[in-house]
């Protein structure tokens, strides 16, 4: 499962998007979409202001956490025009436990188009397949309920609720958590 990692990050591919591996020449596009106000105010570790630098410093660490097997990122593709319209993580992999959090954002233009959603879906073959994890896991705060609907679509089940989870601009929030197994991926795919 491991020597995956030795390897270039696959690249993913379904209707809507393409997923594959963040670019330096990437960080203007994520910080100008992970960049916004409404990106930021509804997720737990997405910074505002989001420059450029940072995104740059961003995509860099991503492209170390692959190397090293802790994680990975992709930008969001569309397919129809190659732009890029938002970013999926799945993050802090747990070798002992087999398990990790996705987390995904999709830029403010692109909302209600599906994109999401697909993301989640395209990810889930990998997470389960050649990494072999056994469970994946996410959250989203309450007021952002539009998160828990895309990872309910995919077959995530809530889990449980876990208050004042995070602070976010000096607010503590509830979150939401939710998780998938890979036996009910298997049975629902």
């Amino acid at each position: 499962m491991k020597d995956i990692f030795a390897r270039t990050q696959p690249v993913l591919e379904g209707r809507l998007l393409r997923l594959r591996p963040l670019r330096e020449e990437d960080a203007a596009r994520v910080a100008e979409l992970g960049g916004a106000r409404e990106i930021a105010d509804t997720t737990i570790s997405v910074p505002h202001p989001f420059t450029e630098e940072l995104a740059r410093d961003w995509i860099r660490r991503v492209d170390e956490d692959w190397r090293a097997g802790r994680g990975l990122a992709y930008g969001m593709e569309r397919i129809e025009d190659g732009g890029l319209v938002g970013v999926i993580v799945l993050r802090d992999l747990d070798w002992e436990h087999l398990q990790g959090e996705v987390s995904f954002w999709v830029g403010r233009p692109f909302w209600g188009h599906g994109y999401a959603e697909e993301a989640v879906r395209l990810l889930l073959p990998l997470a389960f397949g050649p990494l072999a994890l056994n469970r994946l896991y996410a959250h989203h705060m309450v007021r952002n309920p539009a998160s828990g609907r895309v990872l309910e679509k995919a077959g995530f089940r809530r889990e449980g609720l876990m208050r004042q989870r995070a602070r976010k601009w000096g607010v503590f929030e509830d979150v939401v958590l939710l998780a998938l197994l890979r036996e009910e991926w298997q049975a629902g795919s």
